[in-house]
This record gives structure tokens, sequence and C-alpha cells, in this order.
């Protein structure tokens, strides 16, 4: 598929306008990342796991796991039920950088910025309640 059709599907399935995309020329690196993206979407998966946790109010314990399209878009039924945003909204850049990655044909798991999170909350120690720590990669679909 070329870019241009690419972009075509991609507007078409996200409801934007025939002006909207013609707009996002053939060289935009938009194009590129929405081809490739589209590529990877049925290939990959974004895995966020809990490696630490003490004193979590939300319930987390290691192992557990979030998982995201590689558009950063959560697969509820592969998430816990509760979702802290304080800790969830700690992986924006981590899906960024693998978004940028993929978009570029490189390995998604090379990323070497905030490969680890932790919620905001400082922790106990640090006059805080309590800190969970997770580790993002990306991971082939099942």
């Amino acid at each position: 598929m070329s870019d241009t059709d690419a972009v075509k599907e991609f507007a078409r399935r996200v409801g934007m306008s025939a002006r909207e995309a013609e707009s996002i020329a053939q060289d935009d690196p938009r194009a590129r990342y929405i081809k490739r993206i589209g590529e990877a979407a049925s290939r990959y998966s974004i895995v966020a796991e809990v490696v630490s946790s003490v004193a979590c109010n939300t319930g987390y314990r290691p192992g557990d796991r979030f998982v995201m399209d590689v558009n950063g878009n959560f697969i509820s039924k592969l998430c816990p039920k509760r979702m802290c945003v304080y800790l969830v909204g700690q992986l924006t850049v981590p899906a960024a950088l693998i978004n940028e990655r993929l978009s570029e044909g490189l390995d998604p798991n090379q990323f070497h910025f905030m490969r680890q999170v932790a919620c905001t909350d400082c922790g106990v120690e640090r006059e805080g309640y309590g800190q969970v720590g997770l580790k993002v990669s990306v991971r082939p679909r099942a």
C-alpha cells in the first residue's frame, strides 16, 4: 500500500474529511507515520508491566499488565479494571517514542528514554502515600 493509499484509508477510518486528508502530502512525515503504524498495528502491542508496587491505593501488584495497541489505545479487556491516572498518564512519552521508532522502521524496543516509569506519587519514604513502577516494551501480538 502506498503512503497516499494509507492516508486515504486512515482518513476514512477516523472520519477525516477529503480536504483534511489531502493536506497530508506524500512526502509529509505524517504520511510515513500513518503507513508504517498501520503496518505495525497487526504485529505489535505495547505492554507496560508493573515491576514494583508499594502501598498502591489502586491495588496494582507486580505482574499486572496494561496492554495497548501501537497507537497507545488501551485494550481494556487486557488491562486491570481500575486505571489510575497518576500511573497510566506516565505512559505518554514511552508510547510516543515507540510510535516514532515504528514510523522510522526502527526496532521499537530500542528506545533508551523512559523504558521504566513510575506513578507521580513519590512514595511513603518521601512523604507520599505509595508508588508503582512500570516497565514498558513492545511485544509481538498473540
